[in-house]
């Protein structure tokens, strides 16, 4: 099952897709938030919870696309209770990264880079056995709610940023329960756009390199993932393909397994308030910026795997000013 989120008269409504042109409303107001906190007061899987409201009401989506209302898939009335995190280092990359890095963890301890270190960590202990805890992974924050924008709509890079690249990742979307417990709502396609160029300099400065705009959607996945999944993450420039290039993800292609990452975001009690919206990306192998691909105003980023729908699409605009901050004493 896959469900979208759009606006119509004002009010979030949400619908299970049928079929890459039609759409069929779910009968409850308030978005998808609304329709996960019925099925955790009723104690019902999400897709029953749908299937008792669905709707006669079908949609053209392609409409919705081309009347901008299509919303990312998972929002939280108040996006500062929406919290945009992630984890790095995290994917096995193709079978020729693999070995490359295989060989490179063979080296002394004293030889490996932290980020080295931190990679064989999660490919010697990222998939615990049941009942285990696993190697921690790189984590970063990213931010709330108010740096999510939607699927087809423009992604901005700010001024000061020296690279606008996107991460073509899957991410994770939950809702904490009234008492605390995280509950998985689905998967979407992200595009979790970072700047490589600041992350480059020295990785100490990843975190500064993750705190701008992302994106996921446009359809949430609701049940399990497969563990291989393949998809193609394209750049678009002026209506011709100027890169293109096939990723895979899934726990089959991964260091670490989806709950061990999940165990070690949501052991900290902050991110266990109720109420609370979690978008957790989990990471890519495949980046442009690899390929020495410089993004430009325009460019049109694409990022699809068929179990998901539609693409991830967003146009880049680039920021030319930034305001000035102040600091003003009381």
């Amino acid at each position: 099952m896959r469900l979208i989120q759009f606006i119509e008269h004002n009010c979030l409504r949400v619908a299970e897709v049928e079929n890459e042109k039609s759409v069929r409303v779910v009968n409850i107001e308030g978005g998808t938030y609304a329709l996960a906190r019925a099925a955790i007061a009723e104690g019902v899987p999400l897709e029953q919870a749908v299937q008792s409201r669905r709707s006669e009401d079908r949609i053209d989506y392609q409409r919705l696309v081309d009347e901008r209302r299509l919303l990312p898939p998972l929002t939280h009335p108040d996006p500062a209770h929406c919290l945009v995190t992630g984890t790095g280092l995290t994917h096995l990359g193709s079978a020729d990264t693999r070995s490359a890095m295989h060989a490179k963890t063979q080296v002394s301890e004293e030889e490996l880079t932290d980020s080295m270190r931190m990679f064989k960590l999660g490919v010697e202990g990222g998939k615990p056995r049941q009942g285990h805890t696993g190697a921690q992974p790189e984590w970063f924050y990213k931010g709330d709610g108010q740096c999510v924008v939607a699927p087809e709509q423009v992604i901005a890079s700010p001024s000061f940023a020296q690279d606008a690249g996107e991460e073509p990742e899957l991410a994770g979307l939950y809702i904490i329960d009234d008492d605390g417990h995280p509950c998985r709502v689905g998967y979407a396609l992200g595009n979790e756009f970072s700047d490589h160029v600041t992350e480059r300099f020295n990785y100490l400065w990843l975190a500064h390199s993750k705190l701008r705009a992302c994106s996921f959607g446009p359809e949430i996945l609701v049940g399990e993932l497969p563990a291989h999944l393949e998809g193609v993450s394209r750049i678009v420039r002026q209506g011709s393909t100027l890169w293109e290039k096939p990723f895979v993800t899934g726990e089959a292609n991964m260091a670490h397994s989806l709950s061990n990452l999940e165990y070690h975001h949501f052991k900290y009690p902050g991110f266990r308030r109720p109420g609370d919206v979690h978008v957790h990306f989990f990471g890519t192998a495949t980046l442009s910026f690899a390929d020495s691909i410089e993004a430009r105003e325009g460019d049109r980023f694409e990022i699809g795997i068929p179990a998901f729908g539609r693409a991830l699409r967003n146009t880049l605009a680039l920021e030319t000013q930034t305001p000035a901050i102040n600091v003003r004493p009381l």
